[in-house]
């Protein structure tokens, strides 16, 4: 406590202590201070017992310590650090699984000849979520429900709450789930060194135990059994799902349309039944039938010749002697059901089948007889032009059931959209009526149309107007296999254009004309360029071209 505290000479006890109203100060003294970067304790001033902390004198060796140490031997050596890329687990360990085989025993009751099966299983553990699925491998005939035993969660350890971690796994130990004692056995290769490389040791694989049940399967005990000619239920576990199949040709030649029409003949050997499919071909005309005979047994012989096969059906008791693969050779003709069949080809497993049950059959394939009345190659020629419509929307019609509009040329079209060519013609015709017409002829260079207008002439008694819609004019000595349309080139003053029958004399044209035929002057002849320069007032320089873009037309102006 303080002086005046002091000074009352009062104990120590509740109701006995008073609060000095001198006081001003009330911070709590600092104890610390910073020297050359060090925290040192603060030594107290002389006359003054306020500070709590005491601090002894340092001597001069610990100073010149602190003062030549380097931060080297405090922090250590400076060095720059390699950030590495930090990847989240899911992402590190995805699609990486641990994989371990194993069984369990399921126990038999109620079975005087076996007491338990053992069967096989696949634990997969995934390193992601440590999830645990169980998957019994499927065995065909088994007659047990296998597959997904156990679908992928986390496997609870114990009754604590705690789940199966991958440290809990290795070979030789009982994974105990749900009541059952899984045995593992064996891993992969990859769950192996994911194991060591974690410090783990790795026991040594276990053999799997032999199941009682298959044992007995392979290794019969030894009885005698009277053998059977008719072991339908042998003969369905072995021959199952294997057919022999044929190729053949159906002479149908007798018929009022005869042809051959390629099958199918499948042979089951399960049951001795034949079953005949049609080989259906793009085109043919004829409806998609599935098959051409059911599967069915086929008599060979039957005991009463006048048996009225067509009436009623063939029953076990009248057949002798039923169609066997001994009756199906390859290269020969066979009937069946009053059918003519030539079997020319068969399969890999057929000749197999018959090389190990019936070596003395050779089954070599034989060539297909071709058709000699058919052309093979027929070629297809285009009817003649009938003179309706365009020649390529006729030939659109041959090409394809339903037309289509024949292909443009979409660059020249965007180039020279709204791009037309006018000329000035008069009609060249004997009729003297005739001789004050005069029409206005549009060429449209993005699709090379030509349309022509008549000008209205006042008290001719003629109707002006549209004398030609927008059309591809071909020129009179054109062919129609390879037509020739007139182009800008043809177009000069004083030339004759005959259209569909029509004279048309060009006379004039206006300026954009010249223009754009010397823009293109390569492909112009200059006796067109000469004709639309002297008719239009234009020096003819044969010097100096124009250049591609036309815009040196005004050197040649007068």
């Amino acid at each position: 406590m303080s002086c005046t505290w002091n000074s009352h000479g009062l104990p120590f006890l509740p109701g006995y202590t008073f609060r000095d109203v001198t006081k001003s100060a009330f911070h709590r003294p600092q104890t610390l201070s910073y020297r050359n970067g060090y925290a040192l304790p603060r030594r107290p001033t002389v006359g003054i017992g306020n500070d709590p902390l005491l601090s002894e004198q340092l001597t001069q060796q610990e100073i010149s310590e602190l003062a030549f140490e380097t931060p080297d031997l405090t922090y250590g050596p400076f060095a720059k650090r390699v950030h590495e890329d930090f990847l989240p687990a899911h992402v590190a360990l995805d699609k990486k699984a641990l994989r371990y085989y194993g069984y369990f025993m399921e126990a038999i009751l109620y079975s005087p000849e076996e007491e338990y099966h053992v069967r096989p299983v696949v634990i997969y553990y995934y390193l992601e979520d440590d999830s645990i699925c169980i998957i019994e491998p499927t065995v065909e005939n088994s007659g047990i429900p296998q597959g997904k035993r156990i679908k992928r969660h986390q496997l609870p350890k114990n009754e604590r709450g705690e789940h199966y971690h991958w440290k809990d796994l290795n070979l030789g130990m009982d994974l105990d789930v749900y009541g059952v004692k899984y045995r593992i056995t064996q891993c992969d290769t990859f769950t192996k060194e994911f194991m060591e490389s974690e410090g783990m040791i790795v026991n040594d694989p276990e053999p799997m135990p032999a199941d009682p049940y298959i044992m007995r399967r392979e290794n019969p005990p030894p009885c005698h059994t009277t053998p059977s000619t008719f072991d339908n239920l042998h003969k369905f576990l072995n021959m199952d799902r294997k057919v022999l199949r044929f190729f053949a040709l159906w002479d149908d030649a007798d018929s009022l349309y005869g042809e051959s029409r390629p099958v199918t003949i499948h042979y089951y050997l399960v049951d001795d039944t034949v079953e005949i499919a049609e080989v259906h071909q793009p085109n043919s005309g004829r409806d998609p039938f599935p098959i051409l005979m059911r599967r069915q047994r086929l008599p060979k012989k039957i005991k009463s010749e006048n048996f009225p096969s067509a009436v009623m059906e063939v029953s076990k008791e009248e057949v002798d002697e039923y169609y066997s693969p001994k009756d199906f050779q390859v290269g020969q003709r066979m009937k069946l059901l009053g059918r003519n069949f030539l079997l020319y080809d068969c399969d890999g497993f057929t000749k197999e089948y018959y090389q190990k049950n019936h070596p003395e059959m050779e089954m070599k394939s034989i060539e297909i007889p071709k058709k000699a009345d058919i052309p093979q190659d027929r070629k297809k020629t285009i009817p003649p032009y009938n003179g309706f419509g365009s020649l390529e929307d006729s030939l659109q019609n041959c090409l394809r059931l339903i037309p289509e509009p024949p292909k443009v040329n979409v660059v020249k079209m965007l180039e020279n959209n709204h791009k037309v060519l006018r000329y000035s013609a008069r009609l060249d015709s004997q009729n003297p009526e005739d001789e004050d017409r005069r029409f206005i002829l549009s060429y449209f260079l993005s699709n090379d149309m030509i349309s022509i207008f008549e000008k209205t002439t006042r008290n001719s008694g003629i109707i002006g107007g549209k004398f030609l819609e927008k059309s591809r004019v071909p020129k009179p000595d054109s062919t129609v296999d390879k037509p020739a349309y007139y182009s800008p080139a043809d177009f000069a003053i004083g030339a004759t254009v005959e259209v569909f029958g029509h004279r048309f004399v060009l006379t004039d044209a206006d300026h954009y004309v010249l223009r754009y035929l010397e823009s293109n002057w390569s492909d112009i002849p200059s006796k067109t360029l000469d004709s639309l320069r002297q008719k239009l007032g234009v020096e003819i320089e044969t010097t100096q071209p124009p250049d591609q873009d036309g815009k040196d037309y005004t050197s040649h102006l007068n």
